[in-house]
This record gives C-alpha cells, structure tokens and sequence, in this order.
C-alpha cells in the first residue's frame, strides 16, 4: 500500500473498514477482536501507530519488525484466530513516524477470535452471541462464496500428480520463512482453507477452491462440466482464430498455459525500472491472468475467454458484481470473490494485495502500448480490455511462428525461464523435459511449449532421436 493512499486514508477517519489502534511497544489486546470482525463483515485497514482522532504516534523502530512477525504467526495460531487466516502486516514510514498497516480482507469463512464471534459495525468491532444473528453470518458467508462447497468424496488422490507439492516448494522459494511451511499437507490444507467442516450441514471435505486449485481435469470436468478456459489468438483469421488453447485443467496449470500462450504471441519489450530490467509483458499479464482465474464465479456456466487481438487483450469472465459499472484505479473497493483461491495465488507470488493489479495494468501498459485506456467493466459478465499497439511491423503470427527480428532480439523476446532453459542446455545438452521442469519448478507441458518455441525461434536444434539425442544451441 502506497504512503499516500495511506494519508488519504487517516484523513477521512476511522469507519466500519478503518481502524487505527495505538501501539507504540506493543500489540494492542484487542488487535485480533479486529481482525476477526474485519474477516467476518466488509474486512478493511488496521493502521498500527494511529490514535483514534488520526493522530499519528508511532511505533518503536527498534521492534516494528517483531510485531509484524508476532502477527503472522498469530493469525496462523488456530488457537488464537480460528479457521486461521494469515495476514502479512507492512511496515512504513509517515511523517518520520513508523507505523504499520494491515490489510484484512473479507473471509469466506466465519471467523473466531478466542473462541468468540466478532462482527464489525460502524461503532466498531463487537462480539456477536445471539444464536439467531451467528446463523445469517454463516447463511450470508455460504450464498456469497461459491469455493467453500465441500465435497466429501473429493481425496488427495483426485489432485494432480505432484501439483501440491510443486505450490508448496513455490511458496517455501517465495516467502522461505512462511508459517505454511513446516506444516503436514493436512495442516496446510486446513489452515488455508481448502480443506474445512461446516457446522451447520455436518459435511467435511475439500473445498471447491482445493478442487479448482488441485484437481486433475477429467475430476473437475465430472464435477464442474462447464468450467473451460478459451485461449484464443485472433490476427490475421478473425473470424475464427490462428491459434487456439482450450485450457480445462487445474488452475495452477492454466496460470502457466495462459502465460505461455502469452510468451509464444506478445513480444516483451526491453524496459529499465531504475537499474533494473523488467519485463512488462509479465507485470501486465501476470495480474490479467490472476485476476481472470481468482475472481471467477465458478458455479456460472459462462464460458472464460481470453482473447489476444491486433489492437487489444480482451478477456471475458462470469461474475457475481459487487461493483457495478466500469473501474478505474482510486475509484473502487477491493473485493475477493474467491479468497482462499486468491490467497494461494498470493503466498506463490502470482499476485498481489488485493486491487493493485488494475493499478499495475493501468501503470505499465502505458510504457508497453503508449495509453492507459484500459477497460475494466463489472457487470454479470466481467470484461477487461488491454488496448495494445504492438502487432502493426513487429510481430507475424503466420504458422504460429515468431518474426525473424524478433528472433534476432532474444532477450527482448524470451521470457526468464526460456533463457534459463537455454542456459541449462548450454551446460547439459542431453537435459531431459522431465529434469527441464524440475528444475524450472513448472510442468512438463509448460517445458515443451516453450521448447517448441525455441525451435521455432531457431534458438536450438534436437540433434539425434528423442531418446538417445541431445539439443543444440543454434548461435
């Protein structure tokens, strides 16, 4: 979260997804009461280091570090918040004063904090003990979140072959002291929400978020038969596509197949954010592709389409609308429509806080494309429009190949792991697709997507048969 939004945020005062609390050498007792109403409700901002009229007090420097770490850990404690919920506290610098922000958003469970129910008003947070007002928390959290549907008959063994081991090395490598990761699969799977009872019905199970995040397509087909994703490249037949992915599986997977559909058809343009080079492809459509995925209203048989355009990225999704009508960065509201979806993607580094990834479109795609006319309009449907300026002389898309300049331009036109890849075989020429994507850390069919495109980019050659061969660099 941005100082300013931070400012802006203090100035207009506390409300019922506000709250500041002072803690200049400590945490506040009442902290997870807070937290638990926020998760409950509307969740919102928790500003450590902030007295109640917006003064700004501070916390102790020396300790700022240790009370985000007793925050995490707390928030992982069952025993303290319960199902746990892990919250990643930030720390910054306002007016020469150290506070800490904390960013709680709406869960898709019912949340307790010591064993108590909180809900969060206007006045503030308070404990909710009336049978009757405990049941609509529970009936509103079950018609708003459609991944919390439990199938008791869903089992470990329906996932994709070595899928949750592949998410949970992801996030150990993205975050190495994560309180996920010295957790039994089980405990992981409870505490991030995939695996839950509900207390009304008496079912338990994996969730349909596990399912959607882990199952193996013919298992996701049998339980959610509409549940597609169109990839589809429209150049030069627009009336019908030059290239096509009709993506079924898991989500994990189809993040990798989109990007890749990504990498083979959108040049990456050489950009230097301070010394450093990025690459803008990835910083758009990495957020596009997340957001596409996380906030998809999976119960709705709309089809998702993703559409790659002369003149624009144009995606489709069905939606349950909070919003309604077009959304521009400062004018909306962050609002999770599958939290425990969303919050894998986040301890995997695939995306970030909540509603910074119209933000990142909207900042880089004006370096990218030269205009920031972006369009994010929610409705029943959800439609993002990406306008690009890319395809008028620099990319041929006949025979799904890459321009020969763009081949001249290998850094501007492969992707991190391409040229990793390419490095490996450098060293290893006989390296197989299996060692390839263990050592990638993706699947074996994102290994040979991108392998095809090097070949097609004359990059390297396969020198032998396929079992007895080896690739060639081609310099």
């Amino acid at each position: 979260m941005l100082n300013k939004k931070i400012i802006e945020i203090i100035s207009k005062g506390e409300g019922i997804t506000v709250e500041f609390k002072k803690a200049e050498n400590e945490l506040p007792d009442n902290l997870f009461e807070t937290i638990c109403a926020f998760l409950n409700r509307n969740g919102g901002i928790i500003l450590l280091g902030v007295e109640d009229n917006g003064n700004i007090s501070g916390i102790n420097n020396s300790i700022a570090k240790k009370l985000c770490q007793q925050i995490s850990n707390l928030s992982n404690n069952p025993q303290k918040l319960f199902p746990s919920f892990l919250i990643e506290p930030k720390i910054h610098e306002i007016k020469n004063k150290i506070i800490i922000s904390i960013y709680v958003p709406i869960s898709s469970q019912v949340h307790k904090c010591n064993n108590k129910i909180f809900d969060r008003s206007s006045d503030g947070d308070f404990e909710v003990k009336n049978d009757n007002h405990i049941k609509q928390i529970y009936i509103r959290k079950s018609s708003e979140y459609s991944e919390n549907k439990i199938y008791p008959f869903l089992f470990e063994s329906d996932f994709a072959d070595g899928i949750v081991d592949r998410v949970r090395k992801i996030i150990k490598i993205n975050r190495p002291n994560h309180p996920w990761n010295e957790l039994t699969n089980i405990e992981f799977f409870k505490i991030s929400g995939l695996y839950r009872r509900d207390i009304a019905s008496g079912n338990e199970g994996f969730t349909m978020a596990a399912l959607l995040l882990f199952g193996k397509p013919e298992i996701i087909s049998s339980a959610i038969p509409h549940y597609k994703i169109d990839a589809l490249l429209k150049i030069d037949n627009t009336d019908r596509y030059d290239d096509r992915d009709n993506i079924r599986c898991n989500l994990i997977e189809a993040y990798d197949r989109l990007m890749a559909f990504v990498n083979k058809h959108l040049p990456d343009k050489f950009h230097l954010q301070g010394d450093q080079r990025i690459s803008l492809r990835d910083k758009i459509f990495r957020e596009l592709i997340a957001n596409l995925l996380i906030h998809r209203e999976y119960t709705n048989a709309f089809p998702t389409t993703f559409v790659i355009c002369k003149n624009r990225v144009e995606s489709k999704n069905a939606n349950r609308p909070h919003h309604w009508g077009e959304l521009k960065p400062g004018n909306f509201e962050a609002f999770p429509k599958n939290p425990h979806i969303g919050q894998i993607f986040t301890q995997m580094g695939r995306s970030e806080e909540l509603g910074t990834g119209i933000n990142n479109i909207f900042k880089y795609n004006r370096i990218y494309s030269g205009t920031d006319n972006n369009i994010f309009r929610e409705e029943d449907v959800f439609i993002t429009i990406v306008p690009l300026s890319l395809f008028d002389n620099t990319v041929s898309h006949k025979n799904d190949t890459l321009n020969d300049t763009l081949n001249d331009t290998l850094n501007d036109t492969l992707n991190k792991r391409q040229i990793t890849i390419l490095g490996i075989i450098k060293k290893t020429p006989s390296v197989t697709g299996i060692e390839l994507a263990n050592k990638c850390d993706v699947s074996v069919e994102t290994i040979r997507r991108d392998m095809a495109l090097l070949q097609e980019a004359k990059r390297i050659i396969r020198m032998g048969s396929k079992k007895s061969g080896y690739w060639k660099l081609i310099e």
